[in-house]
């Protein structure tokens, strides 16, 4: 199916707190809204920082937090008030509680009757949690079970999470498995009274699991009370930080949050591209041969005097010159067919599963036409990436990718290539949904050498082709003599003063 339809009204949700607005992040499964609203404000749990480095690759793991402690002990709530005072726009909270096994027929009537034990550790799937924080850590795109405590199922959807700066994991047996434990960067225990817990608990169960008061206690004093003190309450020894009386101990949340801060270090890319830049073109460079035709193009388009109406007819036709010569370099075998006359002609094939487009929004959006009128029935994704007007970073702000894209050959869309980092960035998005990196062809009208070189020594295996390629970058990271800002010329809109011209137009900085 294409994700790329739909509107994208929602990316721009106004909310009435401090924040900078953050767009949802979505892929392949139905995920749950990227918010964690305190008392205080809202905080957007979805995107991505820029995690890389001039070699393209992860710069520092996501910090990983474990809080451990026994059922209804608060883990949840010291969870939100670390991520509130945290003000880190990039957390994923990861509960414990989605990675229950699947229960088996017999165990379904188990659980029915409160004669299942969910408080011991072979409940739970620790080599999916165990695979799934450590790809997390690592900046991959990860589905995550839904588990119904109504049902004792999984749901058919499960959620997608994507980038984070911060993953904080809560669960009863948190500390119960040595190859998780050694994934945690810090181990929290949170220890409460166990009478404040079990009322905690009748009240959860019976309101939000639809269970009955006797089954309740039944269950607490047959599996969960003997489970945490034989599993959990000895693995506090293991914690860094035992918190008592759990949320509402502030001091040692105000504790925690300083040395998070003290761990997280923060990553510039502002040296990205210097290192390589007296070498030649890469050979995975392919520029449009400069005809009189392309040549002729080039200068209209680049005139300032020009026309939006012809501004918006030459890039279109330089576009479709630019899709039909990326379509050459992809996989393609001998097929024989039989003419109309009968007799056999030798021609070739595309070799591979699908093609699919993906445009960085905004700019990249106006080469998808060229995209659909050269292949049939082409599935279109958008990635959105701005620039942090503090830091000078490109940021990842809204995801939407098709099912299965790994299997695909893809189409990596955008008009203007400068300094080359937020395309770097996207390129790293599709390897993190496991697209091959020799199948990913980066196509933009115009690019500088500098981000022909930064993407290229990342990404060596991208094939990157262009219409045109500049030498010069200015100290405002603009292409010079360049294009000027394609995405206001072509949409007729001004962007705002306090932007650069790629800030969201051309998002190559």
């Amino acid at each position: 199916r294409s994700s790329g339809d739909g509107s994208l009204d929602r990316l721009l949700q106004p909310v009435s707190t401090g924040l900078s607005p953050r767009k949802r992040t979505t892929s392949q499964c139905k995920s749950e809204p990227p918010l964690l609203r305190t008392s205080k404000r809202t905080i957007y749990t979805a995107g991505r920082p820029p995690w890389y480095n001039e070699h393209g690759t992860q710069s520092k793991e996501a910090f990983a937090i474990g809080l451990c402690g026994g059922s209804a002990s608060g883990k949840t709530t010291v969870a939100r008030k670390i991520i509130e005072a945290l003000d880190v726009p990039w957390v994923v909270l990861l509960s414990m509680d989605s990675f229950y096994k699947v229960l088996s027929a017999e165990e379904q009537i188990r659980a029915a009757s409160n004669d299942y034990n969910f408080d011991h550790p072979d409940a739970f799937d620790f080599d999916l949690l165990t695979d799934t924080l450590r790809k997390l850590k690592q900046g991959k795109s990860v589905k995550i079970p839904v588990y119904d405590f109504t049902t004792h199922g999984r749901q058919k959807e499960w959620k997608t999470v994507y980038g984070a700066s911060v993953i904080i994991f809560e669960g009863i047996m948190a500390f119960t498995d040595k190859k998780l434990l050694q994934l945690l960067d810090m181990k929290i225990f949170v220890d409460t009274d166990s009478d404040i817990r079990l009322v905690r608990r009748l009240r959860r169960d019976i309101t939000e699991r639809g269970r009955d008061i006797d089954g309740v206690i039944k269950q607490y004093n047959k599996f969960v009370k003997p489970a945490f003190e034989q599993y959990i309450e000895p693995t506090m020894r293991l914690a860094d930080i035992v918190v008592p009386r759990g949320g509402g101990n502030m001091v040692a949340i105000d504790l925690i949050v300083q040395h998070v801060h003290s761990q997280l270090e923060e990553v510039r890319t502002a040296a990205l591209a210097s290192a390589h830049q007296a070498q030649p073109l890469p050979q995975t460079l392919s520029v449009l041969e400069s005809t009189p035709q392309v040549r002729g193009m080039h200068t209209i388009i680049r005139n300032k005097e020009t026309s939006r109406d012809e501004f918006i007819f030459y890039s279109k036709r330089l576009m479709r010159l630019l899709i039909e010569r990326a379509l050459s370099f992809l996989p393609s075998q001998v097929h024989v067919v039989q003419t109309p006359q009968g007799e056999d002609y030798e021609g070739r094939a595309f070799h591979g599963k699908r093609i699919t487009g993906v445009s960085i929004l905004r700019a990249g959006e106006t080469m998808e036409p060229a995209l659909r009128a050269v292949c049939k029935d082409v599935r279109i994704g958008k990635i959105l990436i701005q620039t942090n007007q503090d830091t000078g970073e490109p940021e990842l702000h809204y995801l939407r990718l098709p099912k299965d894209i790994s299997e695909d050959h893809v189409i990596l869309m955008d008009c203007t290539v400068s300094t080359g980092a937020a395309a770097m960035m996207a390129v790293r998005v599709l390897l993190d949904h496991d697209v091959q990196e020799d199948k990913i062809l980066l196509v933009s009208l115009l690019m500088a050498e500098m981000g022909v070189h930064s993407v290229a020594y990342a990404f060596p295996q991208v094939k990157i082709i262009t219409t045109a390629v500049d030498k010069k970058v200015n100290h405002l990271f603009h292409i010079i003599p360049g294009i000027g800002n394609f995405g206001d010329r072509y949409f007729g809109t001004d962007a705002p003063p306090d932007w650069s011209d790629e800030d969201m137009d051309e998002p190559s900085y």
